[in-house]
C-alpha cells in the first residue's frame, strides 16, 4: 500500500477501488511517469501538443470508461474519476485533452447518438483511432449558451448547412469529428451535429498565446454555410436540456480534474519542503510551511471526499445537477487556494517553471472556468436549495 503521507490521498479513498481497478491506476500512473511527465514542460512552453501520445493512450483502455458496450469498459463512474485526477495531477492540459475526448465528444455520441452513430464512432474513439472535440461555447456565448447560441442549423433536402462560430473548443485543430451545437432556424431548439475534419466550411483555426492549458489545441471555429448530412444529425439531441445532460455527466470529471491539479501542486510543494533548506534546516521542519501544507491536504481531502461520494452516486443513478454544480463549484475554488500556496510555499522559485508548480497555477485558472463558472454553478445549486431562481 502506498504511504498516504507521501501523496494527496490521505485518507486512502482509491484503496476501495477493486484490485483490478487499482492496478489499471497503478498502469496508468506508470505510463503518465514516463511518457508525459517528462516532457510536460517544454510543450507547455511552445504551446506544443505530443501528438504521438494518442496512439499509445489507446492501449490502456480509458476511453469511454464508465460507458457500457460499443468498444468501452464499462468500469465505474469512481474509477473514471481517479483517472481524471490521474492525468491532471501530472499535466492538466493532458487531462483537459483527454476529458475533451472520453466525457464531452464521446458522452456526447453516447447519450445523445443513434444507435448506428454509436457503432460508428465509439469504438473507434475509445481505441484513440479518432479524436473528438465539442463545440458549444462561441465568442459571445459562454455561460449564456442556452439562450444566447448563435450558430444556426437550417435543414436542406437530406442535409443541414450549419454557420455561425464557436471559440475556445479543445482539440478542434485536429480531430477527426467535432460535436457542433447550433440552433435549428425552423423551430428554435438546439441540436447536435458531428461535423467530420476537413468538411467544407468547417475552419478551425488554433488560439494562440493563452495563459494556461497551453498545451491543449484550442480553436475558434468558423462555420460557412458547412454542409452535415441528416446521417451526422445526433439522434437523440433535441434540445438544450439534452446538451445540458452531457455538461452534468462531464462536470464531475471537471471537479476530479480540479483535485487532481490541487494534488500536482501540493506533491511537488512537499517534495520541494523536504530538500529546501534555509537557517540550515529544511524549510519542512519550520511552523509556518507545515501550516500551508496541512492547509493544501485539508482542502484535497475535502474535495476528494466530495467528488468521491458525487461518483458513487452517479453510479447509482441518483446524481443530480445541483450535486455537480456544487462540488465543480467547491473543488475548483479551493483548488485556486490550494495551487496559490503551493507556490507561496516555493517563494521565488515557485515562478520557475523546473519547479513546475507554476504551470499548476496558471492552468488552474482554466479549470476554474471552463464546464460552468464558480457563480453559475453557485446559481444552480442556489436555485435547489432555496427554490427561487436568481438567473436573469
Amino acid at each position: 500500500m502506498t504511504d498516504k503521507t507521501e501523496t494527496g490521498d490521505f485518507y486512502a479513498l482509491a484503496d476501495a477501488l477493486p484490485d483490478n481497478d487499482q492496478r489499471l491506476l497503478a498502469r496508468l500512473r506508470a505510463f503518465l511517469a514516463t511518457e508525459v511527465a517528462p516532457t510536460a514542460n517544454e510543450h507547455w512552453i511552445h504551446e506544443e501538443f505530443p501528438y504521438e501520445l494518442i496512439g499509445k493512450l489507446g492501449g490502456l483502455g480509458i476511453a469511454g470508461l464508465s460507458y457500457d458496450g460499443y468498444g468501452c469498459a464499462g468500469r465505474s463512474s469512481l474509477l473514471d474519476g481517479f483517472v481524471a485526477l490521474e492525468f491532471a495531477r501530472v499535466d492538466p492540459s493532458i487531462a483537459t485533452f483527454f476529458g475533451v475526448h472520453t466525457g464531452l465528444a464521446m458522452g456526447s455520441i453516447y447519450l445523445c447518438g443513434s444507435e448506428e452513430q454509436k457503432r460508428t464512432w465509439l469504438p473507434a474513439m475509445a481505441r484513440f483511432e479518432k479524436v473528438g472535440a465539442f463545440g458549444l461555447t462561441e465568442p459571445e456565448a459562454g455561460s449564456g449558451a442556452a439562450r444566447g447560441l448563435t450558430t444556426t442549423a437550417r435543414r436542406d433536402g437530406d442535409e443541414w448547412v450549419l454557420s455561425g462560430q464557436k471559440k475556445w473548443i479543445g482539440n478542434a485543430t485536429f480531430a477527426d469529428v467535432t460535436v457542433i451545437w447550433a440552433r435549428d432556424v425552423a423551430d428554435g431548439n438546439v441540436r447536435g451535429f458531428l461535423v467530420e475534419k476537413g468538411s467544407p466550411g468547417f475552419t478551425p483555426t488554433k488560439i494562440l498565446n493563452k495563459m494556461a492549458l497551453r498545451t491543449v489545441q484550442n480553436a475558434h471555429i468558423e462555420l460557412r454555410d458547412c454542409r452535415v448530412p441528416e446521417s451526422h444529425r445526433l439522434g437523440h439531441a433535441d434540445s438544450f436540456a439534452d446538451t445540458a445532460a452531457v455538461l452534468r455527466m462531464t462536470r464531475t470529471s471537471v471537479a476530479w480534474q480540479a483535485v487532481g491539479c490541487s494534488i500536482g501542486a501540493y506533491e511537488r510543494a512537499l517534495d520541494y519542503s523536504k530538500k529546501r533548506e534555509q537557517f540550515g534546516r529544511p524549510i519542512g521542519g519550520f511552523q509556518l510551511v507545515q501550516d500551508m501544507l496541512v492547509k493544501m491536504l485539508g482542502n484535497i481531502t475535502a474535495s476528494l471526499c466530495m467528488v468521491a461520494q458525487l461518483s458513487r452516486l452517479q453510479d447509482a443513478g441518483r446524481m443530480t445537477e445541483e450535486q455537480a454544480s456544487l462540488a465543480k463549484a467547491f473543488a475548483t475554488t479551493k483548488m485556486r487556494e490550494t495551487v496559490g500556496l503551493a507556490r507561496e510555499l516555493m517563494g521565488g522559485n515557485g515562478i520557475l517553471l523546473e519547479h513546475e508548480v507554476g504551470r499548476f497555477v496558471a492552468d488552474a485558472e482554466a479549470i476554474h472556468s471552463y464546464e460552468g463558472t464558480r457563480e453559475m454553478n453557485t446559481l444552480i445549486v442556489g436555485r435547489a436549495i432555496t427554490g427561487f431562481s436568481a438567473f436573469v
